[in-house]
């Protein structure tokens, strides 16, 4: 059985068992509300909403036509979705743009999310930031507007920043399956410093094909795929950017910002380049040619294929 306050007004009668509906709240008929839900006082669902199961609306929240919302997700105090790019009195859209927040996200107290939005799979929404763009799975977003901060599940939440060639510190496994950063030699003088790859002797594999990501928006992220075969060596030549690993059951965030240290990514493992320098020059080795059925860019599937490996 539902629990539906007195001073609720509920006209659907699609309301999962174990949800709780409190005072004040007002769902429109064709709302659908899944089990274990929490709708606290004041929250107002219009009639093309779905909601999952165990998910809880904090007070204060409107929710409008068009919003999907997953299992387990936590939507905070006024948080404040829109429907509508250009809103007009008494004229309506003939449909209104969907927003999804997918499973396991959260949202914090005050944030506006734009029409038409995807907030992915366990990612955070800080608190009163402004989102404008898709929400990357996992990651954390803060600001107006919204700019990736970091990614869930990290290792300790930090950013492994490794050392120069010079020393071990940071050479080696990062601790995210086979990951790994590889030196270089190089050689300086008063002319400059020269750093020197062998492709026989410094690198896991013989690249097939190489190419350059640049001028880069720092709000943008790059990756957000892994591959089923292919092999491949980041080096950051200018600048600095950070670089998600994830194998499945653990992340790290690496920050690249010499061209004495390339980072090894092997087949099966999740990468996301983000927190772009706006000098950031970025050379990537792969170890096969560009096929697009060796990609994997939906992290759900990913995350499946990793587990049955």
């Amino acid at each position: 059985m539902s629990f539906i306050h007195d001073k609720a007004i509920c006209e659907t009668k699609a309301v999962g068992k174990g949800t709780r509906v409190w005072a004040f709240a007002h769902i429109l008929p064709g709302a659908v509300i899944g089990r274990d839900c929490n709708l606290c006082d004041g929250v107002f669902v219009e009639n093309d909403v779905v909601i999952g199961d165990r998910v809880t609306v904090k007070c204060g929240v409107q929710l409008w036509d068009g919003l999907r919302i997953e299992d387990d997700v936590f939507i905070g105090p006024n948080v404040t979705f829109a429907n509508d790019k250009h809103p007009r009195s008494r004229m309506y859209p003939e449909e209104f743009q969907k927003t999804i927040v997918c499973k396991g996200a959260s949202i914090g107290a005050n944030a506006t999310i734009l029409p038409g939005i995807v907030i992915g799979p366990d990612a955070m929404v800080g608190a009163g930031a402004v989102v404008t763009r898709n929400v990357p799975p996992r990651a954390v977003v803060r600001g107006n507007p919204a700019r990736i901060s970091g990614y869930m599940n990290s290792v300790k939440r930090d950013v492994l920043r490794p050392a120069r060639v010079g020393c071990e510190l940071g050479v080696g496994r990062v601790g995210v399956g086979d990951v790994e950063l590889f030196p270089f030699k190089r050689i300086s003088d008063m002319r400059g410093s020269l750093s020197v790859v062998e492709f026989g002797e410094d690198l896991p594999f013989h690249p097939a094909r190489v190419f350059f990501v640049y001028d880069v928006p720092s709000i943008e992220v790059r990756g957000e795929h892994a591959h089923r075969i292919c092999k491949q060596f980041l080096v950051c030549l200018k600048g600095s950017v950070r670089v998600l690993v994830d194998d499945g059951r653990q992340s790290r965030d690496v920050q690249l910002e010499t061209p004495e240290l390339g980072l090894y990514l092997p087949p099966m493992v999740w990468g996301v380049q983000h927190h772009f320098s706006d000098d950031a020059l970025m050379m990537v080795l792969a170890s096969h040619p560009y096929d697009a059925d060796d990609y994997i860019r939906d992290y759900q599937l990913f995350l499946a294929e990793a587990n049955n490996s």
